[in-house]
């Protein structure tokens, strides 16, 4: 066989390291800056309920099958009845 193909840049120990390191700084940003992120949540919350709404009546379809000719007047219209004789 020829192994004459030029090292990787990302060995697996490479890889390995780094993800370590990344997992370790990851955690100790997150606990030096928690009061930051706590103090962020209620606003997230805030900001969550009107994408909830946008995104929940997204099934809704519009009003293309719904028969709106009585809303607005309070009553229902009455049936019109024809007589086939």
């Amino acid at each position: 066989m020829n192994d004459n193909h030029p090292p990787s840049a990302w060995s697996t120990y490479t890889r390995t390291v780094f993800i370590a390191f990344a997992a370790i700084a990851l955690v100790l940003i997150t606990y030096e800056h928690r009061v930051h992120v706590l103090g962020i949540l209620p606003w997230l919350l805030i900001l969550a309920c009107p994408l909830m709404h946008l995104f929940m009546h997204h099934g809704h379809g519009g009003y293309s099958g719904h028969d709106h000719a009585g809303h607005g007047t309070g009553a229902a219209l009455p049936k019109k009845e024809t007589d086939d004789v």
